[in-house]
């Protein structure tokens, strides 16, 4: 099973940080392993030479029979065996070892098939040696803080500024197209931009663009609505005048039609402006549900499973409901079932479902899996999201289409 890590962990900051981290500590490794192995080989070189000085004053001195150098001697206690060898062989050496619980620099030579010894403190370099190296390690650790710190502070500028670009971008995507990241370095020509700048300045290019196509495509739907309207009205005052026959009929059924259409695209593009005004009050869920069911002259059962009061626009939630009740009788089968449920209402159809696009990506305008123009439910899901309720679309349990409307409950 493949191990899940936390979510901060994939943030760019984490991520920086570790990065500083693993580089200061390679650095800092890389430098004290040098810098360790220089100054003990100029030390050891230093201890040996003078070892080695020391021991070839004792060569004179016990040729010419003369008494030894201090810490000098034949075959003297605590020698190394290592060192011992090398002399008995016909070597001059010297090796660091313990002598007398201290570490010292014995130097060896052969002298008449024995071996003559000298030692010389090396406590001091020691000493010398692990200071260097405490040093290292302490000032590896302050430089690894110092550059972490200033690190994670420029990589929170960058990372505040791309948290800031994604937010605004979230906005626009939820509809609100008067959202602007205005870094600085965009509106400044004397400040050089970055990428974070360029992305920035990008998007907000991109929000401008796009909310002038759509508030050029709103007043386009609008301006094309309100000149039907005038033409459709005498047209339809002219066919109550035409003879009865089925001509007739059908010329009447058509202007219906269309101003029906022309009535909702109205709705939509004020929708869309966002500048109807809510008007809420205190409404019983059940009685509103048959009022509507009453005023669509369908046959649709309505359950009341738990009644409950709302504080809403009657109106506009009507409008919902009246839409998904025509939506149901007119794309899918009976029986339809208005349920409610507490602050829930769902309406359900035995028909084929909810088209996969619809599904996938809600209603869209004039796209229907039947006939109609798809508008039914795109104002729906408007006039919903005007008196903040959800509205979902799914496949019910044992076929059909399931419309759910989530009301905010007191």
């Amino acid at each position: 099973m493949r191990r899940v890590l936390p979510a901060w962990t994939a943030t760019l900051t984490w991520k920086s940080a570790c990065f500083i981290v693993v580089m200061c500590c390679s650095l800092a490794a890389v430098l004290g392993v040098l810098v360790h192995a220089e100054v003990t080989r100029q030390t050891v070189g230093t201890a040996r030479e003078k070892a080695l000085a020391r021991l070839h004053d004792a060569a004179l001195a016990y040729e010419a029979g003369e008494a030894l150098p201090p810490d000098s001697g034949i075959d003297p206690a605590g020698l190394p065996p290592e060192l011992r060898a090398l002399a008995l062989s016909g070597q001059r050496a010297t090796v660091v070892a313990d002598r007398l619980g201290q570490p010292a620099m014995w130097a060896a030579a052969p002298a008449d098939g024995r071996v003559l010894a000298t030692a010389i403190d090396y406590g001091q370099s020691a000493r010398t040696i692990r200071g260097l190296d405490n040093a290292i390690i302490g000032s590896s650790v302050l430089a690894i803080g110092g550059t972490l710190l200033v690190g994670a502070f420029a990589v929170t500028r960058v990372t505040r500024r791309l948290h800031q670009t994604a937010t605004v971008a979230r906005r626009i995507t939820g509809g609100d197209l008067d959202a602007r990241v205005g870094d600085r370095r965009t509106t400044d020509p004397s400040r050089h931009q970055d990428e974070v700048s360029t992305v920035a300045g990008a998007l907000d290019t991109m929000a401008g663009t796009l909310q002038a196509k759509l508030l050029s495509e709103q007043r386009f739907t609008a301006d094309v609505a309100h000149e039907l309207r005038t033409p459709l009205t005498g047209l339809q005052a002219a066919s109550e005048l035409l003879p009865e026959g089925r001509p007739t009929q059908l010329v009447r059924e058509r202007v219906r039609t269309m101003r029906q259409l022309t009535e909702d695209l109205l709705e939509i593009s004020r929708l869309d402006s966002g500048s109807e005004r809510v008007d809420t009050d205190l409404h019983q869920l059940a009685r509103l549900a048959r009022r509507v069911v009453r005023a669509s002259g369908t046959d649709t059962e309505v359950v009341v499973v738990r009644d409950a009061h709302v504080e809403t626009d009657r109106r506009r939630l009507e409008r919902v409901l009246g839409n998904l009740v025509a939506n149901a009788h007119k794309h899918g089968r009976g029986p339809v079932v208005v349920t409610v449920d507490g602050a829930v209402v769902t309406v359900r159809d035995h028909g084929d479902g909810y088209p996969e696009y619809l599904l996938a990506h809600g209603p869209q305008r004039f796209r229907s899996g039947g006939k109609g123009h798809g508008l039914g439910l795109t104002i729906a899901v408007g006039q919903a999201e005007a008196i903040g309720a959800g509205l979902e679309f799914r496949g019910a349990e044992g076929g059909g289409a399931l419309a759910v409307l989530k009301l905010p409950s007191l």
